[in-house]
């Protein structure tokens, strides 16, 4: 339950009963999330799902989750280039909630009401932001903005908080959230729900689970400029010199890095695109995942502290870190080694 009167959650099942809705999503998380979503009930009768065109990881997600059996009232659409404007009255259902596109699209759009579902750890981010004071900009953790785009994220931030006043805005994560954060947006009129992957549990299992003891959870924070290469490819060396280890890549590694790691004997590099969520879920006791700060620690440890299997962070040594990763992103980053921090269910 949040903090909002009965009146507001009245008024709130009553549209998700009767209404429908459109989510616009852009990355592999998002669109799982989204069904999630659709799931637990948020997005009404009817829910078009439509998926970001040009991104093969979103596609092969796509293809991947319309063989388990959806939820009633689900369309995962086509792909499309651009983002698709809800009609008047419709719940718009996004996940980056920190893009310009989107930012725009909450200052023109007038949808009913608005549902935001997990971007990774910048939900929590949002969070943040929402609780703070009123004139805050919704900005990314690591953006340097200009004028411009000061301003959009500023107007953005009172759109979004304007519908929180008026019990139109969710928000729905299976991130863990400090207990004192879940009460100060909730304070705001935000409503918070979380879950634990209800549906993706419900679907049988498929495709054989990777065999090795380790899996290595692979990072973007090479490729993004935040850690520096050789370390990290040193630490891989010395996990494959000791064991078989099965890599899974993130959706954003370098190609020519992956190639590296590929060459490092013990490890086996598999076809990764759609989440470690749905990959890795079939996982047995006795087996492991290790992962530099990742979303997908907190959410495979939700998936599969029943079954047995360790989901461990390794804390990124200081050596590792590269100048453009500022203490603050650091600490936000490190938000994913910590367990049970708050509300997670």
């Amino acid at each position: 339950m949040n903090g909002s009167s009965p009146g507001v959650e009245d008024g709130r099942d009553h549209a998700r009963e009767q209404g429908s809705a459109v989510a616009w999503v852009e990355s592999p998380l998002q669109l799982l999330c989204a069904v999630e979503a659709c799931h637990a009930g948020l997005l009404g009768a009817h829910a078009r799902v439509v998926p970001r065109a040009g991104l093969r990881p979103l596609a092969v997600t796509r293809r991947e989750i319309s063989r388990l059996n959806l939820p009633p009232g689900l369309e995962l659409a086509t792909p499309e280039p651009g983002m698709p404007r809800p009609r008047r009255g419709v719940t718009w259902t996004i996940g980056d909630a920190f893009s310009g596109k989107v930012q725009a699209g909450l200052l023109t759009a007038l949808p009913g009401r608005i549902v935001i579902v997990d971007d990774g750890l910048a939900t929590v981010k949002l969070l943040e932001l929402l609780a703070g004071r009123i004139w805050t900009p919704l900005l990314r953790a690591r953006a340097t903005a200009g004028p411009l785009r000061t301003v959009l994220g500023t107007a953005a931030g009172l759109r979004l908080r304007a519908a929180a006043r008026s019990g139109r805005l969710s928000v729905f994560t299976a991130m863990p959230v400090p207990d004192e954060l879940a009460r100060a947006v909730r304070d705001r009129g935000v409503e918070l729900v979380t879950h634990d992957f209800a549906w993706l549990r419900s679907q049988p299992l498929r495709g054989p689970r990777p065999e090795e003891r380790t899996v290595v959870l692979g990072t973007s924070l090479v490729r993004n400029g935040l850690i520096h290469r050789d370390p990290y490819l040193t630490w891989l060396a010395g996990l494959g010199s000791s064991e078989p280890v099965a890599y899974f890549p993130h959706r954003r590694e370098d190609p020519h890095d992956l190639a590296q790691v590929g060459r490092q004997p013990g490890i086996t590099v598999y076809d990764g695109g759609i989440p470690a969520e749905m990959t890795l879920r079939g996982l047995a006791a006795g087996q492991r995942v290790l992962s530099l700060p990742s979303t997908a620690v907190t959410s495979l440890r939700v998936l599969l502290s029943t079954r047995g299997v360790a989901v461990e962070t390794v804390d990124v040594p200081d050596g590792w870190w590269t100048a453009r990763a500022v203490p603050s992103l650091r600490s936000h980053l490190s938000m994913s080694t910590h367990h049970d921090t708050g509300v997670t269910g």
